[in-house]
């Protein structure tokens, strides 16, 4: 019975203990639960958290965006690259508006974190004109892309390859610039629905550079040889105008101390 009893007062005591450390904890477990952005608006809608970030003058992503966040809008802000892990965790968003900002870099990993359940991804009206193949890599939603300075190109057309472009937005993306100035002020996508392929475009000016390259090797190694030949023709020329100069004897013993030598 003694033992009993002294159990019962332990595990009266150790659940004291956990209840009172559980009371310490709340006040910062709430905190983190519940968290907003500096300047940010965060809203639960029908138990879903909205994040609005709209036209803050923010000049990079927050790093405090609430992990439960399921829209989040970081438009018209001054945004100029999108890092690493910029929105790990987030495994419940479902729309992400960066556009109206000042994009110019985006990393490979920016989009890491990101579920396949992403729904919506708008970067338009940004200042991109390039971004790493492996990007959007595991992105499956619909992506808004217009209004940036694209430079159409094999890089850009394997990208865009491989998305879901957003068909309300989709003849708004403009060829800034390009590889062949033909194709600059075009919509990409009736570019590539022409027929054309930036990437056959991009081997077959390799192709022409590698040739031009051959072609000036070759020139250079046949002019060596053509001097090479005429050089030696002049010196045996001299040589022989030499000898003729020299009188009968002497010319023997030219020729005698050339056959000594072989």
């Amino acid at each position: 019975m003694l033992w009993t009893g002294l159990t019962w007062i332990r595990l009266k005591v150790a659940h004291s203990m956990a209840l009172g450390t559980l009371l310490l904890l709340l006040p910062f477990l709430q905190v983190v639960t519940t968290s907003c952005p500096k300047s940010c608006k965060c809203l639960d809608k029908n138990g879903m958290k909205f994040v609005q970030c709209t036209d803050k003058n923010l000049k990079e992503i927050p790093a405090d965006i609430p992990a439960d966040t399921v829209t989040l809008h970081l438009d018209s802000n001054k945004i100029t690259k999108i890092p690493n892990n910029a929105f790990k965790d987030l495994y419940l968003l479902k729309e992400l508006d960066l556009s109206k900002n000042a994009i110019e870099l985006i990393d490979i990993g920016a989009f890491k974190g990101i579920s396949e359940g992403l729904k919506m991804l708008d970067l338009s009206s940004n200042n991109i004109q390039s971004v790493p193949k492996e990007v959007f890599s595991k992105i499956k939603a619909k992506i808004r892309l217009s209004d940036n300075p694209w430079h159409c190109e094999c890089l850009l057309q394997q990208v865009i390859e491989e998305l879901t472009l957003d068909p309300e937005t989709v003849n708004e993306f403009i060829c800034q610039s390009s590889v062949q100035d033909e194709y600059t002020g075009k919509p990409l996508i009736q570019v590539l629905n022409s027929g054309i392929n930036f990437c056959n475009i991009h081997q077959k000016t390799t192709d022409i550079a590698m040739f031009i390259t051959m072609f000036g090797w070759f020139t250079m190694v046949i002019s060596y040889i053509v001097y090479y030949v005429r050089q030696n023709q002049e010196d045996a020329r001299r040589h022989l105008e030499y000898l003729k100069s020299l009188p009968s004897t002497q010319i023997t013993k030219e020729f005698d101390t050339i056959s000594t030598v072989l």
